[in-house]
């Protein structure tokens, strides 16, 4: 099991804010939003300058690519806390 972020965002800038904050996992880039559709959490036009974005959401996908669990929020500001992504990926096993 491994953490990944999908944005918007352009690549460079990914890596910039990956960088920034001190992640350590993989930022994917989504600029089309095909993946980010694919999950149903495209937010249109709630970005800057009416910028389509992802909304806040958090997923635990297995390695057939089904989603286990998801948590899924119209709050940027609410999001799943590390204890419980963990605490749900245990009950997945």
């Amino acid at each position: 099991m491994r953490p990944v972020a999908i944005s918007v965002d352009a690549p460079e800038d990914s890596e910039t804010l990956r960088r920034q904050a001190g992640y350590t996992y993989t930022f994917l880039s989504d600029p089309d939003t095909a993946v980010i559709k694919r999950y149903g959490v495209l937010h249109k036009g709630a970005g800057e300058k009416g910028r389509d974005i992802a909304r806040p959401a958090e997923f635990l996908v297995d390695r057939t690519g089904t989603v286990r669990w998801a948590n899924l929020t119209e709050d940027i500001r609410v999001r799943a806390r590390p204890e419980q992504m963990l605490e749900e990926a245990r009950k997945l096993r």
